[in-house]
Parts: C-alpha cells; structure tokens; sequence
C-alpha cells in the first residue's frame, strides 16, 4: 500500500503516469490550497475539510471521481464515457479531456466552498 501521492503515481508508467500527474496539476493549478493524499486507495483533495475530487489509475483507464453531484451537473460532457455512481473513466485511448476536468474541479471548488 502506497503511502502518498508521489509513491501512488510513481507505481505507474508511460501513458497513465502521465495522465496522473496531469490531473495533479490541474488540482494543484485550479485549488492550490487543497489537502492532497492518499484517500480510499486513491489520489484525494479536500478543501474546507470536505471531500474535492479523487482520481486513480488503471490498466486501461483513469477513473476520476467528482462525487455524485459533480458528475450530475456535467452529465450531457460524461454521456461518451463508461460511468459508475459518482465515477468515470477515461479511456487511455482516447484523449485527456482537460478542459472537461478543470471545469469539473472548478464545480466542485465552488460547490464545497459554497
């Protein structure tokens, strides 16, 4: 079991490291003030003591998790992709939609922020 987000991301190679470190930057970028760490197995923020987003990688994809009301507000932008309750994966084969993530992390910000 991995102790931080460094020794998490860095168990991976190639394309899901990369996709990893660069949902981390948007965090950073979009929340600088969150809490980072290992959380539910995952890479978790917290911001105000509440949960923001977590992410985590897979073999064939990256699952980022915005709780459920994250994901509701953006439903019609997740349509395309596989889909849990409060989850989605993003496929290492089709491209990172960052713009889609930030706006997502920036919801959540607000939403925990209140």
């Amino acid at each position: 079991m991995v102790s931080n987000v460094d020794e998490y991301i860095n168990q991976f190679d190639g394309e899901v490291k990369a996709r990893l470190l660069t949902l981390r930057e948007i965090v950073r970028a979009e929340v600088p003030d969150a809490d980072e760490g290992i959380m539910y197995g995952l890479v978790g923020y917290k911001t105000h003591k509440k949960p923001l987003v977590y992410f985590g990688g897979y073999a064939h994809h990256i699952g980022f998790y915005a709780t459920p009301q994250g994901h509701e507000e953006f439903a019609d932008d997740l349509a395309k992709y596989k889909q849990g309750k409060g989850s989605v994966q993003f496929p290492l084969d089709q491209p990172l939609p960052v713009d889609l993530i930030k706006r997502m992390v920036q919801f959540r910000k607000n939403q925990v922020r209140g």
